[in-house]
């Protein structure tokens, strides 16, 4: 027995929520499917499977309590009642979660209707992760180890001025650890800790939720209308929903280069700044500076939020080079929530499929300014590549 368990319906990143929000107003019927992919090549240990789906199977408990949905109505006014009325009633359905261990590989798919199994995603890493370290019995660092950690982590970033959030959710080393991560950050006064991607998190430590959408708000998108649609449609769609709230534009799902081409002068206006996920983090910006100039528009008015693999060290070359050149925030994940004397997991969960009206599955690509992080179908992969354009 494993008590490895969700706490609550909103131990989950916020742009799982807002994104929720958008897809039950606009795509209610759509079906859709993603994947577990093992990018670090994990060995998980005999019953890992079963462990697994019995976590699984306890979070068709959960439900939005009161307070939940009191502190959701107060900090997310962007979210209309009837959407908070639907999320107090949704529970996870389990059976739409199929499990597979074959020696020490683990198979995770994910299928249904997208407004129903967009909320698993998150969570189903967490518990990965989590099951992970414990099935193993790896010891971590002690409590008091992780607490000073993360103290030295936001006087360093005090230090340097710049605003930063806890984005860590999906690949913490447990619970545990993200809440002593979460109560170090909000012990100091003199912090520019701003807050956390986890819902759940920051209701309990009286913070923002933090996030916008993700690639697969992308991805879906160009499988629906097409590649060459993709960026503009799913930008047009965010603001039909939001109206000018929640605007982070993600840009490397399709590279952003060819993001850059549709981002034109009227999203660069209505969106308060970008995000940056993959790719070269000088470079990115850059790019992004010379984009508002040409468009006239002043980059100090808007920021970066940067939020790939950082660390301090990158942290404050990001920050000394933007400047007095544009505005920048920072996301960390993985080197808050776990940095614990242990590796890290390397482990994502993609949307790999949209179901077209003819019930045909249509596979989906992310293409991000990394090679390496490249995802999908192959044989799609080249044909988005001759599509949009883009030279290896």
């Amino acid at each position: 027995m494993h008590d490895v368990r969700l706490n609550s319906i909103l131990d989950n990143d916020f742009y799982k929520i807002t994104m929720q929000n958008a897809v039950v107003k606009l795509f209610p019927s759509s079906i859709v499917k993603y994947e577990f992919i093992n990018r670090g090549k994990h060995h998980f240990p005999a019953g890992f499977d079963a462990a697994l789906r019995e976590a699984v199977t306890k979070m068709a408990e959960l439900k939005l309590t009161k307070d939940e949905k009191k502190f959701m109505a107060r900090t997310c006014p962007y979210l209309d009642l009837p959407y908070l009325d639907f999320l107090e009633g949704y529970h996870y359905d389990p059976s739409e979660v199929k499990i597979h261990q074959e020696g020490s590989d683990l198979t995770v798919t994910v299928e249904g209707l997208w407004y129903r199994t967009i909320l698993w995603e998150v969570p189903l890493l967490a518990l990965i992760s989590e099951l992970h370290y414990e099935m193993n019995h790896m010891e971590r660092d002690s409590n008091e180890v992780v607490m000073s950690k993360t103290l030295e982590k936001a006087d360093s970033l005090a230090r340097l001025g710049v605003t930063f959030a806890e984005f860590g959710t999906r690949r913490r080393h447990s619970y545990k650890v993200q809440n002593l991560v979460m109560e170090a950050l909000t012990q100091k006064r003199e912090s520019t800790f701003i807050g956390s991607s986890n819902v759940h998190f920051a209701m309990k430590y009286n913070v923002k939720p933090i996030g916008t959408h993700a690639h697969e708000w992308f991805m879906f998108h160009a499988a629906e209308y097409g590649f060459k649609m993709a960026n503009e449609l799913a930008l047009e769609h965010w603001v039909d929903v939001y109206r000018g709230d929640l605007g982070v534009a993600l840009s490397d799902t399709y590279t952003t280069d060819v993001f850059f081409q549709q981002f034109d002068k009227k999203f660069a206006k209505l969106f308060d700044g970008v995000r940056h996920d993959s790719g070269d983090a000088l470079e990115f910006a850059d790019k992004t500076i010379a984009h508002y100039q040409k468009n006239g528009i002043n980059p100090l008015f808007k920021y970066i939020i940067f939020s790939d693999a950082l660390n301090l060290e990158k942290v404050e070359e990001i920050t000394n080079y933007c400047k007095g050149k544009i505005g920048v925030s920072f996301g960390i994940g993985t080197n808050l929530t776990n940095d614990v004397g242990l590796k890290p997991m390397n482990i994502v969960m993609k949307l790999i499929g949209v179901q077209a009206p003819n019930k045909e599955w249509i596979p989906t690509v992310k293409l991000s300014d990394e090679h390496g992080k490249y995802t999908g179908d192959p044989k799609m992969i080249e044909l988005a590549k001759e599509f949009l354009r883009i030279k290896d």
